[in-house]
């Protein structure tokens, strides 16, 4: 195995993204920040190296602990990263903030009938 990897390779392989164009997406908006610095798509990731994600509400703080261009399981992904504990207690708090002002975070799409009545909502706009 290389010594490093692309970057938007990387986080597609550790399942940040769904697809590497998601990933290229992400990179470019400036979601994902490479020892705090904005980077580019074809950024080489090299092991022990400082990522920032943000996906959503979610913010990751991680550090990359393996390489690799290949989209494995799940439990293999987590392998390829670890997760810091500062980064890990801020989402964290973020959640229970969230939670708190009586917003949730729905991880479900919305069923027909929420779609009919968000569609309502918007035209009544």
């Amino acid at each position: 195995m290389s010594e490093a990897v692309r970057l938007d390779q990387w986080l597609w392989a550790a399942r940040f993204f769904r697809t590497r164009t998601l990933a290229r997406e992400a990179i470019e908006a400036g979601h994902v920040r490479c020892q705090g610095e904005r980077c580019k798509v074809a950024k080489d990731v090299r092991l022990g190296m400082k990522l920032d994600v943000r996906r959503g509400n979610d913010a990751f703080e991680i550090v990359v602990t393996g390489l690799s261009i290949k989209r494995g399981g799940a439990p293999d992904a987590r392998q390829l990263y670890e997760e810091t504990a500062e980064g890990a207690q801020r989402r964290e708090q973020l959640r229970l903030q969230l939670r708190a002002a009586g917003q949730t975070i729905s991880d479900h799409r919305p069923s027909k009938k929420e779609r009919r009545d968000l569609d309502r909502f918007k035209r009544s706009l």
